[in-house]
């Protein structure tokens, strides 16, 4: 039987540790966890900050939707997808992918599997503010991120 993944979308930030603690607690059959935590650069000093919307309801669906279809295609223990939307600053965490198997193959083709999908399909709407206060400008996914989902054939 598939875990049940964990999916949150939320404004606040996330402790990365604690989510780990969350997936492993009196587990003895954890062999691996994998993490991937994503966050905000500031492009060199070009970026003040980086706003992301999404429609409620309709992320945590679609995240869900991808992470029951990672936990049935690989064998995980647990499996946690966090994203945030709002103003996010450089530095900042935005993304955090946490999967857990008793071997280290499952867990890590997981992770990446899930990371190619929230950076190319994921229903956010990324906006970056300049540092020097220009307008902000919307962005759009870039195409080595489409060809890496690609490679899943999923």
């Amino acid at each position: 039987m598939a875990c049940q993944p964990i999916v949150r979308v939320q404004p606040g930030d996330f402790d990365v540790a604690a989510e780990i603690e969350r997936l492993t607690a009196g587990r003895h059959d954890v062999g691996a966890v994998v993490t991937f935590s994503g966050r905000c650069r500031d492009e060199g000093g070009r970026l003040a900050a980086l706003e992301l919307e999404h429609y409620p309801g309709m992320a945590e669906a679609e995240i869900a939707r991808i992470a029951r279809r990672a936990a049935e295609d690989w064998p995980l223990t647990g499996l946690s997808v966090i994203h945030r939307f709002g103003r996010i600053m450089p530095g900042d965490n935005i993304v955090l992918v946490v999967a857990a198997s008793s071997h280290r193959k499952a867990a890590l083709e997981a992770a990446d599997f899930l990371m190619d999908y929230l950076k190319s399909r994921a229903p956010f709407w990324k906006k970056e503010h300049p540092a020097d206060g220009d307008e902000g400008r919307w962005v759009e996914a870039k195409a080595a991120d489409e060809e890496a989902l690609g490679r899943w054939g999923k």
